[in-house]
């Protein structure tokens, strides 16, 4: 048995455990102005290549829609995936923040907006016209909620896109290692460099307890956002809890280590499943989530035996791996669906 429904599912690495455990002893300064956030925001700038400002929060609801409030006024429109989490799976938490702002969700293959997508809703969104919403930000899901990946090519294209009609782009980055580690590129790559405004880098789902970052790349853009964290309820007292998560997290690349070690287990689950009859990808595996299509003798005989995973809206099953996901747990339910097809 194991549970297959979601990287949320998974305990902390032992690394950010440990690193918990240090940080208990002794005393520190409160709300941020101690060595674990410091060492936090000089490990994003190296790995980024550029000068940072680095906000850790304690969920990723509560990073996306402070960094949406940064970027969006009230009147303003958020251009986001009709998949997107922001708009399927914060309960208004983004309008909320931003004081109203208005969630546009645009279809997209697999999880990814194009630039054709978000060029003609702005044709007809009214700009300038004070009856509408304007299009003010634009919100990319990487990896996506289909499980894919954003090339910085892709990313570049749609930035320009948003950038040439005045708008802010930011990344939902809650998978945002799995996609570095599948891509292999230097994360400005797909970030700064690409024109990405702000990140809201995901540790939680990789190996963290609770620990967010909101990372501006243009630290002139974050120059009130400590308000908007307070206001929000996300300045930490004992701030240092969250930044030595991130600290460990983050050290010597583990983060990508977890993220490459999860993407791999998605990898050997789809090449296991792909190779039964009957069953197809919905989606390519680009990260840590799977949409399969199985049959449905298939998916009663997982449950039976007390595997975990969703039945998705379109008829496919989504299984997601995590940073401590064992192969043997894999092979195991390889091993139910191989025997079950053997005797059929």
């Amino acid at each position: 048995m194991y549970d297959f429904r979601s990287d949320n599912v998974a305990g902390a690495a032992p690394q950010v455990m440990t690193a918990l455990a240090a940080a208990s002893s002794g005393t520190a300064s409160p709300y941020g102005n101690d060595p674990w956030t410091a060492r936090v925001t000089e490990r994003l700038c190296a790995i980024f290549e550029t000068e940072v400002a680095v906000f850790p929060v304690a969920t990723g609801t509560a990073a996306n829609s402070l960094a949406l409030s940064a970027l969006v006024p009230p009147y303003g429109a958020v251009l986001c995936h009709d998949e997107a989490h922001i708009t399927i799976d914060e309960c208004g938490a983004p309008e909320f923040f931003t004081g109203g702002a208005k969630l546009v969700p645009l279809a997209g293959a697999h999880g990814k907006l194009t630039p054709d997508a978000v060029s003609r809703h702005i044709a007809r969104a009214g700009v300038g016209v004070v009856h509408r919403v304007q299009p003010a930000a634009l919100s990319l899901t990487q990896a996506t909620e289909a499980g894919t990946v954003y090339t910085p090519a892709e990313v570049e294209a749609l930035v320009e896109t948003a950038h040439s009609n005045g708008m802010a782009v930011h990344m939902d980055g809650a998978r945002f290692a799995n996609a570095i580690a599948r891509l292999g590129c230097a994360p400005a790559d797909v970030t700064w460099r690409a024109g990405v405004d702000v990140l809201t880098l995901g540790g939680t789902k990789g190996g963290c307890l609770a620990a967010e970052a909101v990372v501006f790349f243009n630290p002139a853009m974050a120059e009130d956002f400590g308000f908007g964290r307070k206001r929000g309820g996300h300045l930490v007292s004992k701030m240092r809890f969250l930044s030595a998560q991130l600290d460990a997290w983050l050290e010597d690349g583990l983060w990508l280590r977890l993220a490459a070690h999860a993407n791999a287990m998605a990898d050997r689950l789809a090449a296991g499943l792909t190779a039964l009859p009957g069953v197809e990808l919905a989606h390519p595996v680009e990260a840590n989530e799977l949409f399969i299509r199985l049959p449905d003798a298939y998916a009663e005989a997982l449950e039976g035996a007390g595997y975990g995973f969703y039945r998705w809206d379109d008829g496919s099953a989504r299984f997601v791996t995590a940073f401590d996901t064992p192969a043997a747990a894999v092979d195991g339910l390889l091993g139910i669906l191989r025997r079950l097809q053997e005797k059929a």
